[in-house]
């Protein structure tokens, strides 16, 4: 069987820094991979997500947006943040205009693009979240092998989605956070009977950089995460229902800094009544590899 060759880039997301943020492959041109090629590739890459961009008739595009499918190194996924604004971000480059929708798994995601001191910002609207189950704070301290004073009484423990579920678990001390020592293996029991692709998302209002809103971690099963913006977006609906972040205001996450990837997500979203709406997460993007891939 004769060889194929396949572009490939690699950027990195929610940073202005080459070699921070979090890292993501994008082939820009999947049309003749199978599902099981795109696997081994996520595999191959190694990354915390690969996509996959399948380009169509002009107007179908138009219309329906990109159609693009996002791997991880064990599965696809249905959304997932820093693989859609970076995907988005590489399209923009390639067609400039002010919005970009993905057509992904999970519905269509538009991301905006405007200019912010000089570099370009791009900012994704999530899917309105859905609140989930409230947690013990016992048993999570416990799955997260922490004291229960450990974890801040004033916040709920909660599972939030808009597209993906995390469980938002709210830390007194960013020391402790910070030193939090804790293995996939602990956690998944807990976890699994959420729903699939569900985490946990630890936060504490206490940050290294005065500018941040929250500083953030998030470990999974290929390690821990420097940017998870699905998850900022699920933390951004909580932070405005709890009162952390005014509705409308932009917050700021940090993440990455224990993995030595600084990644800064700008969160916001609205509350209409009880409910909360427009939830947008934002960064910005560095291109840092183009390459070829032979098959």
């Amino acid at each position: 069987m004769p060889s194929r060759t396949f572009d490939v880039v690699q950027v990195d997301v929610f940073t202005k820094r080459p070699l921070e943020g979090n890292q993501l492959a994008i082939f820009p041109d999947a049309r003749g991979l199978s599902d099981s090629e795109m696997q081994k590739l996520a595999r191959e890459t190694n990354l915390s997500e690969t996509t996959f961009v399948f380009p169509r008739d002009a107007d179908i595009e138009k219309r329906e947006g990109h159609k693009v499918r996002i791997f991880t190194v064990n599965e696809e996924l249905p959304f997932a943040g820093h693989p859609t604004l970076g995907t988005a971000w590489y399209l923009h480059q390639q067609a400039p205009r002010d919005e970009i929708v993905l057509d992904l798994k999970v519905g269509k995601v538009p991301v905006r693009f405007e200019l912010r001191d000089d570099d370009l910002f791009g900012e994704m609207q999530q899917v309105d979240p859905v609140f989930g189950p409230t947690h013990s704070r016992a048993e999570v301290a416990n799955v997260l092998g922490v004291p229960a004073s450990e974890l801040d009484d004033t916040l709920p423990i909660q599972t939030v989605s808009t597209g993906m579920f995390f469980t938002i678990v709210s830390f007194r001390s960013l020391a402790t956070l910070q030193s939090l020592a804790v293995s996939w293996r602990q956690m998944a029991p807990y976890l699994q009977p959420i729903g699939t692709n569900s985490f946990f998302y630890l936060v504490c209002r206490e940050t290294i950089s005065k500018d941040a809103t929250l500083h953030a971690r998030m470990i999974f099963y290929n390690g821990e995460d420097p940017a998870t913006g699905s998850a900022a977006g699920c933390c951004a609906a909580w932070a405005v229902r709890n009162g952390v972040l005014a509705p409308g205001m932009q917050g700021l996450i940090e993440q990455g800094l224990e993995t030595r990837r600084p990644s800064y997500l700008y969160i916001c979203a609205d509350k209409q009544g009880e409910g909360i709406t427009n939830v947008r997460v934002g960064g910005f993007v560095v291109k840092i590899v183009d390459g070829k891939v032979t098959m």
